[in-house]
């Protein structure tokens, strides 16, 4: 369903940072045709009116990070901590956290990538740099992905200059600490960005997607196991369905859903963006749900003695069955599709 959104909406941007926590959604920076931004904003999701309102943050304490995009945040303790992305300083902002990549001297404004770390504490509003207290950081870089396993956050590959990377790395986020770039057993994910790394199970994480060095779209699956500190392919994957800045989550299973993105490069050309979801099974289904979908998929068999079954398993396999049911009909409508295209033909 689409939502319409009241209040004080964000203005258009590309390379904007999203996070959730505790039912609110954040967006930080981005880029629009007026620039780069550190703007903030949050609305409230788990609203009981319907209406969706989205607010500026302006009252906050403490100093924001300069403007940027194409960074990224890990979600920890009512906090969200943001690390890297390309944008804008001023001479006097300059730092060993920046590298430049381009420089408007008349007004002295430098243009690059970061590798700094900045906490919002959603609980004061408050905004903060942590001191590091030790561990080699990672080079600067944007249009990376991160993500959180118990208490470290993890990033991989990225972009800078006209390099992309794919180094692991991971900070701790209660010591705040670097890790240095891990080094990893066997093969591992050729260099990417604009890729998504998702969480799965307490120990893993999963790697989608990307566009490669020599500007290639990217349908590789991988899964990192903190436990081996390797990284393992996964091979039975679509290869016709490549993504790059698309958006990742799990799913109750263990499924990782991959929604949006291009399937392009880009920079060169962009024949629209992808609207279909991607669902990558990660680990063997439970019972529960193979057996719901047996029934599903023959209910007509099943007729008579679904009626029998306790009524919350009733109304679940009422879903499968509609689920299967225009599974089958699409499929069905697929297959006329081609019958009568290959009939045209001949």
């Amino acid at each position: 369903t689409m939502h319409l959104m009241e209040g004080e909406l964000p203005t258009s941007m590309s390379g904007s940072c999203g996070a959730s926590i505790n039912g609110k959604l954040y967006i930080f920076g981005g880029f629009d045709d007026k620039g780069y931004s550190n703007r903030l904003y949050y609305v409230n999701l788990r609203t009981k009116t319907g209406t969706y309102r989205w607010k500026k943050i302006t009252n906050f304490k403490g100093q924001p990070p300069t403007p940027r995009d194409k960074l990224s945040c890990w979600v920890y303790k009512n906090r969200l901590i943001y690390f890297g992305g390309y944008g804008c300083r001023k001479h006097n902002e300059l730092s060993d956290c920046f590298d430049v990549h381009d420089a408007f001297w008349e007004g002295q404004i430098f243009w690059g990538w970061h590798n700094d770390v900045h906490v919002f504490d959603t609980t004061t509003q408050t905004w903060s740099q942590p001191t590091i207290r030790g561990g080699d950081p990672p080079q600067p870089r944007a249009a990376h992905t991160c993500a959180v396993l118990g208490n470290k956050g993890y990033i991989f590959g990225g972009r800078v200059l006209q390099t992309r990377m794919n180094d692991l790395h991971c900070l701790n986020l209660d010591t705040w600490t670097w890790s240095g770039r891990i080094n990893i057993s066997g093969e591992k994910p050729r260099d990417r960005s604009w890729h998504t790394l998702t969480p799965i199970g307490e120990d893993r994480l999963f790697l989608f997607g990307g566009l490669s060095s020599d500007n290639v779209p990217l349908s590789d699956g991988w899964i990192h196991s903190i436990a081996t500190n390797g990284w393992k392919q996964l091979t039975h994957l679509p290869k016709s369905r490549p993504r790059l800045w698309h958006t990742a989550c799990l799913g109750q299973e263990g499924e990782v859903m991959v929604f949006g993105g291009s399937k392009d490069d880009l920079l060169f050309m962009d024949t629209g963006h992808c609207s279909d979801l991607l669902i990558f099974q990660t680990q063997p289904y439970s019972l529960l749900r193979l057996c719901l979908d047996c029934i599903g998929k023959n209910a007509a068999l099943l007729e008579k003695q679904i009626p029998c079954l306790p009524p919350k398993l009733v109304q679940e396999v009422l879903k499968k069955i509609t689920f299967w049911a225009a599974m089958t009909h699409r499929q069905e409508r697929k297959a006329e599709t081609e019958r009568q295209s290959q009939l045209q033909h001949t």
